[in-house]
């Protein structure tokens, strides 16, 4: 018989998201909301087809250090900014990743930009879930792919935000009007990067990824609520590095 069981933690836009695909698959669902006693509930449901991580990005780490042993092989993680040291420090050695390329916001119906990029043991699974409410997905070839899709990811959700907290505006204007300043701010969150992954990317390659979802959604705002966070963070991160990183510094 095929174990269809899904714990769900955290169960906000995204998490809703997936739990209806993961529904219509055919899947059974375990939530886990804030509060709740997940050893408890490990008790209960030991063996999980997957355990899917969608929590606030202050709340990942104390999730992930938090969880039951016997769930630390069948996880999924979806999440921005981050990257493999981020589950390699909880000794998760092979989680399934995602790397969403589509909004959800209250009140409206998800909207695809891109197909969201999936590696890890249960990627088909995943891919499928969304697949059947109609969000594009795909499964990647390796490691070293995942790795730049994070990366990627990364690069234009931290250069948007950082670079609108000067500029204003949606990625459309901040690439035809302030070309110069997005790209310098790229540049020092790809450095950034590079520190973090503990290896140098292909610059080019990056911006072109970034390129394709300005180009796949002009209208996007620049800036989040979160912009002023993710600056502190990246300086957080170049003070540790060592890096000059001055663009990211000139926003302050």
């Amino acid at each position: 018989m095929v174990n269809t069981t899904v714990v769900m933690i955290g169960l906000g836009q995204l998490g809703r998201i997936f739990a209806g695909g993961f529904l219509r698959i055919g899947c059974k669902l375990v939530p886990v909301n804030r509060g709740d006693d997940m050893a408890q509930i490990a008790l209960l449901n030991p063996a999980p087809a997957l355990v899917m991580i969608s929590v606030g990005e202050n709340d990942l780490h104390p999730v992930l250090a938090a969880l039951p042993q016997q769930w630390k092989d069948k996880i999924c993680l979806i999440q921005n900014e981050l990257l493999p040291r981020d589950w390699q420090q909880h000794q998760l050695d092979n989680p399934t990743v995602i790397s969403v390329w589509f909004e959800k916001k209250k009140g409206i119906d998800a909207r695809p930009l891109l197909p969201s990029p999936v590696f890890g043991p249960v990627a088909d699974r995943v891919v499928a879930a969304l697949q059947a409410i109609d969000l594009p997905a795909c499964v990647l070839p390796d490691e070293q792919t995942l790795c730049y899709e994070l990366v990627r990811k990364n690069v234009y959700i931290l250069t948007t935000n950082i670079a609108g907290m000067k500029t204003g505006g949606n990625v459309s204007q901040l690439w035809k009007n302030h070309r110069s300043i997005a790209t310098a701010v790229a540049q020092d969150v790809m450095d950034v990067q590079d520190w973090l992954t503990g290896q140098v990317h292909d610059r080019e390659h990056l911006m072109r990824g970034m390129l394709e979802a300005f180009e796949v959604d002009p209208e996007h705002m620049c800036m989040g609520r979160s912009a002023p966070a993710r600056l502190t963070r990246a300086l957080e991160y170049a003070d540790e590095a060592g890096l000059k990183v001055a663009t990211l510094r000139s926003m302050l």
